[in-house]
């Protein structure tokens, strides 16, 4: 007997099987309703990397994982000039979009080059979890008709440099894969990384050209995409620098009926957070750190003490209009890009505006890299101006003293080059595609999760001092912590004239998304966790801005300690350093907090700019303290630090050191592996940059 539904049957039947679908497909949906850069756009319903990369008739495998987008943004400039000098046809892709379980089923004359970035204690990115067990699942042989090369991006002041790297390069050598030419390092800590870059891509394109048979050619620029100018009426349907496509008008992901936005919210996918609280911390009145707190009630968003928020931000208004004026570029063009290869994806939401595309979408005010500047030389006409272009791009010392300890961005070099003359010779296709995208900036989470469920705390030290090298050449600005400067000076309507803040910003944003102080924000994870047996003894090593995730620790703590009257916390040890009484973050606050926490808790200053007396680190604090110190570890202590890699991580790892050198009567290099046996276990852990 065939079963009968009326309409209502039908109707609640349906609505299920979406729910349903929904809840099973939310990225296959969010694929069909979003056109946003964090989807890529190959032409092909399978995982299989092989598979794809034979659909797509590609002969070039880049693959990268990356954290912060740096990976990626080298990756894309590798294949892109390997595309174009040897006429490879190239697919370069991240490992979070495939699975690589048939891998050695790629054709002989395939090889595959892999960018890595380390994250944390030598770990690959978040978004490489899933390739990094299918590294660990291979057994030997399993990858033996795999050739590769393979790039790692690293500090080389984190204990574990460039972890991440070799640990893929050993799991890949263990399954019989096979290497080509030289393993490269990249060394963010040594301010190396472009020029790293740089030697170890000529050394493998010639390497490659031995392999693989290459016919070098020498070409210009060629777009990846197709661009289309659209009448100017289109801008109403354009993007104006929404974050992400999701963002636009009438757009199925934007909001729900309540007038919420509707997440998930992630890396790909940011919040627009009201900023509820702003404060300036420090009293000397020569620096400036401003305390913001983001509201993420309706977000559904979750983060645990310890993690970090990333904040979307824009290009300043004078950065902005520099760079137009330098280019002759009109703000108000409306454009398009289409990928001429199905691989490859929009480097932002399109389409858009140019004034758009370089407010939210360009990074003008990063550094400058050689190659980039070295090939604008196909535009330029002028003889002299050629010539200095050409001699400065060639020479990495030259391009160091000229460009980089100027802190140039491109606008300012080129400038320099041409005496003030404009450039308006280089096509718009070109900075679009070359210029690398604005990346958010990550700042340690300042609040408790315990404490404050529905605000995150960040706490921004502003970059903004005069050009060392020069003082004409004006102030070096960053750009977030002066976004988030102009938004605590507007939202305390104090004076934001050019005499208080050197770059200003527009702060309503596209299409009045961030009114009212709002800016897209996304949680990353950490491993950065207090211990879960809340007995175990804490030592805190965190000066200046360091001290951020250690608030949050102890606010944690005071929580617990409110909810558990009954339950002995171990003692809680924070050595912070700061220059001066005026330079105190959160000075007012921590006597509370050692009120609740009694004698589990002690805070231990260190000054390093106090008028007639001698310099006091963080790290001669600790010395001070070794009894106490050694005390606490040999009962299991975990130990934080948090803040400058280059000196201060360096220099504490040293004191604790000889903490357990002198201690336990033991030698310097035995001292140094108990320490890295700590790190490997947790038990030490880093947050530094």
């Amino acid at each position: 007997m065939a079963i009968k539904f009326d309409k209502i049957d039908f109707a609640v039947i349906c609505a299920l099987a979406l729910a349903v679908a929904t809840y099973l497909k939310l990225d296959k949906l969010k694929e069909l309703f979003s056109t946003d850069d964090s989807l890529v756009a190959v032409h092909s319903d399978s995982r299989d990397i092989v598979e794809v990369l034979t659909e797509n008739n590609k002969d070039y495998l880049v693959i990268y994982a990356s954290q912060t987008g740096t990976g990626e943004d080298y990756a894309k400039k590798f294949a892109k000039e390997l595309s174009s000098k040897f006429s490879l046809k190239v697919m370069c892709v991240d490992v979070e979009n495939y699975d690589f379980d048939n891998l050695n089923s790629l054709p002989d004359n395939v090889i595959i080059s892999i960018f890595v970035s380390t994250y944390g204690e030598g770990d690959l990115p978040d978004a490489a979890i899933q390739f990094e067990e299918w590294l660990q699942s291979l057994n030997p042989g399993d990858l033996d008709n795999v050739k590769y090369t393979l790039f790692g991006l690293g500090n080389s002041t984190y204990e574990f440099y460039n972890g991440a790297a070799k640990k893929t390069d050993k799991l890949l050598q263990e399954a019989s894969a096979t290497l080509v030419g030289t393993f490269g390092l990249a060394d963010d800590g040594a301010a190396t990384t472009d020029e790293d870059f740089l030697a170890w891509k000529d050394s493998i394109f010639e390497e490659l050209k031995d392999v693989l048979a290459l016919d070098e050619r020498e070409v210009g620029f060629e777009s990846s995409y197709e661009y289309t100018v659209l009448p100017k009426d289109s801008v109403d349907t354009a993007s104006l620098g929404e974050p992400i496509s999701a963002y636009l008008p009438g757009r199925a992901l934007s909001f729900n009926d309540s007038g919420k936005q509707l997440g998930p919210f992630d890396s790909t996918h940011p919040f627009v957070a009201p900023i509820t609280t702003t404060k300036e911390l420090l009293k000397s009145g020569d620096r400036n750190c401003v305390h913001a707190e983001f509201d993420i009630s309706g977000s559904n968003m979750k983060y645990s003490t310890g993690d970090h928020l990333a904040v979307w931000p824009s290009n300043s208004d004078e950065k902005v209009e520099k760079f137009l004026s330098t280019f002759d570029l009109d703000p108000d063009t409306v454009f398009n890009l289409k990928p001429k290869d199905n691989t490859i994806k929009e480097p932002f939401p399109v389409p858009t505006t140019i004034g758009s595309a370089v407010r939210y979408y360009l990074e003008i005010s990063g550094p400058i890299s050689r190659q980039v500047f070295g090939s604008l030389l196909q535009y330029v006409t002028d003889p002299d101006v050629k010539e200095k272009l050409l001699v400065i791009s060639k020479d990495k010392n030259k391009f160091a003293k000229e460009i980089s300890s100027k802190y140039f961005d491109l606008t300012d070099a080129l400038l320099y080059l041409s005496n003030g003359q404009k450039w308006s010779f280089v096509p718009w296709e070109f900075l679009a595609e070359t210029i690398p995208h604005l990346q958010p900036r990550y700042y340690s989470i300042s609040s408790s999760s315990s404490s404050e469920k529905q605000t995150i705390h960040i706490t921004a030290v502003v970059e903004n001092f005069p050009n060392p090298t020069d003082h004409t050449l004006g102030q070096v600005t960053g750009v977030a912590t002066n976004l988030l400067r102009h938004i605590h000076l507007s939202k305390t309507q104090q004076d934001v004239s050019d005499a208080k803040l050197p770059v200003h910003y527009n702060l309503s944003g596209p299409r009045n998304l961030y009114h009212n102080y709002k800016l897209p924000v996304h949680v990353r994870r950490s491993t950065f966790r207090l211990p879960s047996n809340p007995a175990t003894p804490v030592i805190m090593i965190g000066p200046g801005t360091g001290v951020a995730p250690f608030r949050g620790f102890i606010r944690e703590r005071v929580k617990f300690i409110s909810n558990n009257e009954n339950i002995k916390l171990g003692k809680h040890l924070l050595f912070y350093g700061c220059r001066d009484e005026n330079d105190f973050l959160y000075q007012e606050e921590w006597p509370n907090y050692a009120k609740v926490l009694g004698d589990c808790f002690e805070l231990i200053v260190a000054y390093s700019r106090i008028p007639s007396q001698k310099k006091t680190y963080v790290q001669h604090r600790l010395l001070e303290r070794e009894k106490e110190v050694l005390d606490l570890i040999n009962q299991g202590a975990f130990i934080y630090v948090c803040g400058d890699a280059k000196g201060m991580s360096q220099d504490v790892h040293k004191s604790l050191a000889d903490i357990l050198q002198r201690g336990k009567g033991i030698t310097e290099e035995d001292a140094a592996e108990i320490l890295k046996l700590f790190k490997t276990s947790g038990k030490y852990q880093e947050d530094v940059w």
